[in-house]
């Protein structure tokens, strides 16, 4: 098994953990930066209040809507992404031996050179990916509404309460209703800006890779053990504070994708419509000021760096884990043929 397919593997194992321990948070942030607030009017509840709201007023599903083509979209994504990188990586590291060989560098792979793999990688990624976020992105901001005709009253049946009545919105219905708005075309809606959102994990990657290498060079000086001695603790942390940076840099972007993504309603108020990035770049600008762009960051915050730690825990294990086994099983192979 090639080193980029355990990483790509690995990687979508991690995906598949972080995005189910952290759904209904980027559920809940979804519906933040879609929600328009114009100048002047009163600010959204916050993370934990409206995450109640959701429950109170359309149940616990609610929080988890879209998590089936979100769970294929991360593994699809973060395999993708890890298998590329490493691929691009091992390249990049050839290229840096080489270099040295002919008297030019250290023969490290520098921050130059880890930013175009990073984001070549991303690239590859959000051009394969989009359309399954797409469908997520309209699953997470659908909401159920009561049913006039079949809402029944307490004052007429002291018994009954208020049915909430609605028929079910799954992955069939976003892609159908997607495509009857937009057609084939509708699921790269918002691809340039998450396009350019590959700076994202670009910086992640970079500002991880950076604080790996001090760590480990750091452990090297104090320990003969170097690379292995970085805990899987050390790892989560590393992760979250690599993520940190890199979601504070992109965040204003990723609220355009979203607004992108979600259903648009049409012959609504033509504030709330957008023709394409620079059009709701600048509504957004005229309309809701540059707090607009900001709008949920905090739980994005909480969200992202929470899931990239937990990402990067889970992966580290499972590649170590992956290695070691490829490695036990070689040595056993080697002594039965010797034997």
């Amino acid at each position: 098994m090639s080193d980029a397919l355990i990483n790509g593997l690995a990687g979508a194992g991690g995906g598949i953990v972080s995005q189910l321990i952290t759904y209904p948070l980027q559920t809940v942030n979804t519906r933040q930066q879609t929600e328009t607030k114009l100048k002047g009017e009163k600010n959204d509840p916050g993370t934990i209040d409206q995450m109640c709201q959701v429950v109170k007023q359309e149940g616990w599903g609610r929080l988890y809507a879209g998590l089936k083509p979100s769970l294929v979209g991360t593994a699809t994504s973060q395999g993708v992404y890890y298998y590329f990188y490493q691929i691009f990586r091992d390249k990049a590291e050839a290229t840096a031996l080489e270099r040295k060989r002919k008297g030019l560098g250290d023969g490290t792979v520098g921050i130059f050179s880890s930013l175009v793999v990073a984001a070549l990688s991303g690239c590859v990624n959000v051009l394969l990916t989009n359309p399954i976020w797409v469908v997520v992105t309209r699953m997470q901001t659908h909401k159920k509404k009561s049913h006039p005709q079949l809402t029944k009253s307490i004052a007429s049946d002291e018994e009954s309460l208020p049915m909430v009545i609605s028929p079910r919105f799954g992955s069939s219905h976003a892609i159908q209703e997607l495509y009857a708005e937009a057609g084939i075309w509708g699921f790269w809606k918002g691809v340039l800006p998450t396009l350019i959102m590959v700076s994202n994990p670009s910086i992640q990657f970079m500002l991880y890779e950076i604080l790996l290498k001090k760590l480990r060079r750091h452990r090297a000086l104090l320990s003969k053990d170097g690379a292995k001695g970085v805990t899987a603790l050390e790892i989560f942390l590393l992760g979250a504070v690599a993520k940190l940076g890199a979601t504070v840099v992109t965040y204003p972007l990723n609220v355009v994708k979203s607004r992108l993504q979600a259903k648009q309603i049409t012959d609504g108020d033509k504030k709330l419509q957008y023709k394409g990035t620079l059009d709701a770049v600048m509504k957004m600008i005229q309309y809701e000021g540059f707090s607009g762009f900001y709008k949920g960051m905090g739980t994005k915050v909480v969200q992202s760096v929470l899931a990239a730690a937990v990402l990067f825990m889970i992966k580290e294990e499972l590649v170590n884990g992956a290695r070691w086994l490829l490695m036990k099983n070689s040595v056993s192979s080697v002594r039965s043929k010797t034997s």
